[in-house]
């Protein structure tokens, strides 16, 4: 495989090797690369026995089928809307309070200025979401992404 005339594929150098994103069967993979391979050579996989063997497993698998032009199925990582929209929220909270702002200001960038009362913030039922928020954005960056990969396995995790 070639990735430098491949179509529709973006390759990059970084410190720990080379990564792609290939356009394949209507999905992106994303592959790390310790090193790129020269013309048409073959390539092969590397997965560790760890708790996520099997997602990454059948990702290596669905990029097979991509590369034999086979039906790869349905997306595997479909999420609910509501919990795509929490997840989005709890990231743009983290992202706020990574910046140093208040669980106030957090919560008026999220829910509109509008929506955040003068007085009676410390027991407002939003102060107590944009917390949950920034703790489950939290989460995800400390790994908690994870879950959302094994969702509806066993040993899997929720997505928060």
């Amino acid at each position: 495989m070639d990735f430098r005339t491949l179509r529709a594929s973006e390759l990059r150098h970084a410190p720990d090797g080379w990564h792609a994103i290939v356009a394949l069967g209507g999905e992106k993979h994303r592959l790390w690369l310790t090193e790129l391979p020269h013309g048409r050579s073959s390539l092969a996989v590397d997965l560790p026995f760890d708790r996520d063997f099997l997602v990454r497993s059948q990702a290596a698998d669905r990029f097979w089928l991509a590369l034999d032009r086979r039906p790869v199925g349905p997306p595997s990582l479909t999420l609910p809307i509501l919990t795509r929209r929490r997840l989005i929220l709890a990231l743009r909270a983290v992202d706020g309070a990574s910046e140093g702002h208040s669980y106030r200001e957090i919560a008026q960038g999220l829910f509109g200025k509008h929506r955040i009362p003068d007085g009676g913030w410390k027991t407002h039922d939003l102060r107590s979401r944009t917390i949950r928020l920034v703790k489950t954005g939290l989460h995800l960056m400390r790994g908690g992404y994870r879950a959302l990969l094994r969702r509806g396995r066993k040993g899997g995790g929720d997505a928060t």
